[in-house]
């Protein structure tokens, strides 16, 4: 088998499927040759070191999946070697729904979006718990000294196979770095609401720096190999810049 993560994803079932919509023989293609997508490379490595945010699902004892939202400072989901990722498990509203499934069911999935560059990786795993004082050496490495949360385990991930999406469907987002160029001159939000007539022409000011730094520094950066690699997979070749906009 080539590609791992098709290996574990395509079972005889969505094989069916897969042949009824007329996909699987361009998907099959993927089954033949060296194993890749198993070891993390250095364009994933980069990627997770600059997520601040995943979803994570598992799967209960009696069957049902469950999704979780986990966030934290950026780089917080550690890549440990090319196949481990580790993250610590800030306190949050104690449910332990996610750690209790991977007590019976260590099966876990893990999805990344990176929204202004709409690049999307996923990720299939093996993930077990661990206590901090049972491995403090490993809590150390996982914990952020400036994080204001308390963490209570820390997670370890094998890595079993991971796929990058294709953009499609992925909504475009502003980074962080230009809302923060966009802030001195909105204000706040109930603030820009309720001057909006005096604001507006500001805001739109701000607003077209803003598209022109996005698309000038998407232009500059050019696509990434997993965007580019992903845009040939799913047979789409994009060569303009998505223009956002700024809702008054």
């Amino acid at each position: 088998m080539a590609h791992k993560f098709a290996e574990i994803g395509f079972t005889d079932a969505v094989k069916s499927v897969q042949q009824t919509m007329g996909s699987r023989s361009a998907y099959a293609r993927r089954e033949v040759g060296s194993d890749i997508n198993r070891p993390l490379g250095p364009d994933e490595i980069k990627f997770l070191a600059e997520r601040d945010s995943f979803y994570i699902a598992s799967v209960s004892e009696i069957g049902w999946p469950y999704v979780q939202f986990r966030g934290g400072p950026a780089g917080f989901l550690r890549v440990l070697d090319e196949q481990t990722l580790g993250f610590a498990d800030f306190r949050g509203n104690r449910l332990y729904i996610t750690t209790g499934n991977v007590a019976t069911d260590s099966r876990i999935s893990l999805l990344l979006i990176d929204s202004p560059n709409r690049r999307r990786l996923k990720i299939l795993g093996r993930m077990h718990v661990i206590g901090t004082q049972d491995d403090a050496a490993l809590a150390a490495r996982l914990t952020f000294a400036d994080y204001a949360s308390a963490v209570e385990r820390v997670m370890l991930i094998k890595v079993e196979a991971f796929d990058w999406n294709c953009p499609q469907h992925i909504p475009p987002a502003l980074p962080k770095t230009i809302l923060r160029q966009v802030s001195p001159l909105t204000g706040s939000v109930d603030g820009c609401r309720t001057n909006r007539r005096h604001r507006s022409a500001d805001i739109r000011r701000s607003s077209l720096r803003c598209r022109s730094s996005l698309c000038t520094a998407r232009r500059t950066r050019g696509p990434s190999r997993p965007a580019a690699n992903c845009f040939r997979h799913c047979g789409l070749v994009r060569q303009d810049a998505q223009v956002l906009s700024l809702p008054l």
